[in-house]
């Protein structure tokens, strides 16, 4: 008994022995594997495989440390791209909306209607008809010059539109007509002075002055009557056989009295709704020789100071090309020089009684030309020459270039 007492103890012992060892490596295999998957607190959700994954190609004693230097670089792009492309959307979203609050508002007249309806020359003269009783409403006249005013999509209309007191047209004598453009062959038998310009200015002013309750004569803008609009006719043929069909092409202006004119019997100016001065190849004797003048002459700027020839009784405007009055005017700016030499001109002109205008203005960078158009306008200007005429008269020049981009 004693014997198998004994036995039985150290059968027992060892298989405690073995229980114990057993739960060693199992105790121990646990902690491996708790080490490999990392351990986490009961209510702690396990993280995602990609995010172990993601450390592992990163760690230098797994991958190794090439592939890890280079897994880490691919990380540091992906992060400068992603932060490129999210600064990328909130720059663009900005200038969106900046142009959303900075874009003005289109008046809703007869003229914007003509300017959206416009075909061809016959419809300036057939979207008059019904008239628009609201032809110019909500229209403030500024001082600007629509410059080669026939280029635009709608001749006259859209100058007047944007508020331009100032249009020109460039004029060919052929076959006993008036054609109007920059260089001959973009002459055509449709397009001319009498077609885009004198009918359907002698068309709005009949109406407007139908039932004028004032004794002088209004003008195409509705704020101010008073206003003149200015047509300048740039002869681009022979001067001499040109001006006798010029005048003839004015004749309903003028029968009207709706033409500024200088009266030799009374040596005064008279003012109307429509001032034509001449430019280019137009002789200036043959604007003298005229005692009653409804065409005026567009005087040298440059000349000005220096000659007591160009007067209000023959002269309105006085102009000169910009490089030709102070050379070239680089980029960043005209110099001192510059600036002093364009407001002796503009005083000289305004001395005179005249318009002065600066034409060529660089219009780029577009910078430069905002920067012009400022220096002149305070400078006095007589007249902004213009290519674009809602940037000249309806944007704030102070918003129109924002982070680099040209808003306007």
């Amino acid at each position: 008994m004693t014997g198998l007492h004994l036995f039985s103890r150290l059968s027992s012992r060892r298989s405690d022995s073995l229980s114990d060892a057993t739960l060693t490596e199992r105790r121990v295999s646990d902690l491996s594997n708790k080490s490999l998957h990392t351990y986490h607190e009961p209510n702690q959700d396990a993280p995602r495989r990609w995010v172990t994954s993601f450390k592992f190609r990163l760690d230098p004693t797994i991958v190794g440390k090439k592939k890890a230097r280079r897994n880490r670089a691919f990380v540091v792009v992906a992060l400068i791209l992603a932060l490129g492309g999210i600064a990328v959307l909130v720059w663009f979203s900005l200038v969106l909306t900046l142009i959303d609050r900075l874009t003005p508002t289109v008046p809703s007249n007869g003229l914007q209607r003509i300017v959206e309806t416009w075909k061809g020359p016959a419809d300036s003269v057939a979207l008059l008809s019904p008239w628009p009783k609201d032809f110019s409403q909500g229209i403030t006249p500024v001082q600007c010059h629509s410059h080669n005013d026939y280029w635009r999509s709608v001749p006259l209309y859209e100058a007047i539109a944007a508020g331009c007191t100032g249009v020109e047209a460039d004029i060919w004598l052929e076959g006993g007509d008036l054609l109007v453009g920059h260089g001959k062959r973009s002459l055509s038998p449709d397009r001319t002075l009498k077609s885009l310009y004198i009918d359907p200015l002698t068309t709005i002013l009949s109406n407007l002055n139908a039932n004028s309750s004032t004794n002088s004569s209004v003008g195409v803008f509705d704020v101010d009557p008073s206003t003149s609009l200015t047509l300048l006719i740039d002869i681009k043929s022979d001067g001499n056989a040109t001006w006798s069909g010029l005048l003839d092409q004015l004749a309903p202006l003028r029968s009207a009295g709706w033409l500024s004119h200088w009266n030799g019997t009374s040596k005064t100016l008279v003012r109307g709704p429509v001032t034509v001065v001449g430019t280019g190849n137009t002789v200036f004797d043959l604007v003298l020789a005229e005692e009653d003048r409804y065409v005026f002459f567009d005087a040298p700027l440059n000349e000005i100071a220096q000659s007591s020839t160009y007067t209000t009784e023959n002269s309105y405007y006085a102009s000169v090309s910009l490089s030709k009055a102070v050379g070239v005017v680089w980029p960043w700016g005209p110099t001192d020089n510059q600036k002093q030499t364009i407001q002796k001109m503009i005083s000289a002109a305004s001395e005179r009684g005249l318009l002065s205008r600066f034409w060529s203005i660089p219009s780029w960078p577009v910078s430069l030309r905002m920067r012009l158009w400022q220096f002149l306008v305070d400078s006095g200007v007589g007249m902004l020459n213009v290519d674009d005429v809602v940037q000249a008269t309806r944007w704030n020049w102070d918003w129109c270039i924002v982070a680099g981009l040209v808003l306007c």
